[in-house]
């Protein structure tokens, strides 16, 4: 049962879950009229103490498409944190008037505190560099939709692969399914942590290699995760000006790829996926925008008791 759960990060949920999420989600794609009601009279609050534009208006939308209303703030310049309020005293406050909570902080492990004084749900929409739950299945619901399942696929992992919370989590979370195969792709600087291969896929049997340039790698994936890398990562520009382009996905790259490639991002983009991308028929970061709003709509749903 996932009623009354908190979902803090990818692994508080079992894979049988996550399948479970899933397949509720794609009902909700094809019959969406079927659950515009579903959580009437629910209020989802959304605490976001940094900005966000693509979550919280995925998490508001799917509340008010599942019939159930959204309040919440975000700037947290407006609220009682100002006055020197505790994060424990506002989740006191804020779950005494709703019935789930999605939460943004920039402070890791904000969210677990939250969910520790908090009597409703708690979700954990990005904690600063910890976990994104909501994003991983968000990615997860894109493959399966376009990519037939989790299993047997082989997925690069492209650009801040040190830093970057999406890939950590998406890459723990694939790691439970079997004979899925990872390539991370990076400059040495921002190479995958070792606490993923070292702890987390070698124990697991899953197979990974590390390359510094995508056109070595690109034709022997299914699935292409492309991240920002981010010139302040370096230590000195001339490493960045050698490598840059090496992490700028456009056709002639794109050329390089099978055709039933597909290409997610967590966006926001800056100048990693050339505009000229866009109209390949194998850019699937926008949609996977659009899954992203059922897949926090079957969660909510499920979190809430309404299904």
């Amino acid at each position: 049962m996932l009623t009354g759960r908190h979902v803090i990060e990818p692994g508080d949920l079992t894979v049988s879950e996550i399948d479970e999420i899933c397949a509720l989600a794609e009902q909700i794609i094809v019959d969406p009229v079927s659950f515009q009601d579903v959580c009437r009279g629910k209020i989802l609050a959304t605490l976001f103490f940094e900005p966000s534009t693509r979550t919280r208006l995925s998490f508001e939308a799917a509340m008010l498409h599942l019939g159930g209303t959204v309040e919440g703030f975000a700037d947290a310049s407006y609220t009682s944190t100002t006055k020197g309020e505790t994060l424990a005293d506002t989740i006191r406050v804020v779950s005494s008037y709703v019935d789930i909570i999605a939460m943004r902080s920039p402070q890791e492990g904000a969210a677990l505190l939250a969910s520790q004084y908090s009597p409703v749900p708690v979700i954990n929409a990005g904690d600063g560099g910890h976990y994104h739950p909501t994003q991983t299945l968000t990615d997860m619901l894109t493959i399966r939709a376009l990519q037939g399942g989790f299993s047997g696929h082989t997925i690069g992992f492209c650009g801040d692969l040190k830093f970057g919370r999406t890939v950590h989590s998406l890459a723990k979370a694939m790691s439970r399914y079997p004979n899925n195969k990872f390539v991370f792709i990076s400059p040495r600087e921002l190479q995958v942590p070792e606490y993923i291969t070292k702890d987390i896929l070698e124990p697991a049997g899953v197979a990974y290699t590390e390359a510094e340039r995508l056109e070595d790698v690109i034709g022997s994936l299914d699935i292409l995760y492309m991240t920002r890398v981010q010139k302040e990562r370096f230590f000195n520009e001339q490493d960045y000006v050698r490598l840059k382009d090496s992490y700028i996905l456009d056709k002639a790259k794109m050329n390089l790829a099978r055709k039933d490639m597909i290409v997610l991002h967590p966006l926001p983009r800056v100048n990693e996926i050339a505009p000229e991308v866009d109209s390949d028929h194998r850019a699937a970061y926008f949609k996977q925008v659009r899954y992203g709003m059922f897949a926090r709509m079957a969660l909510i749903a499920k979190l809430t008791g309404c299904l």
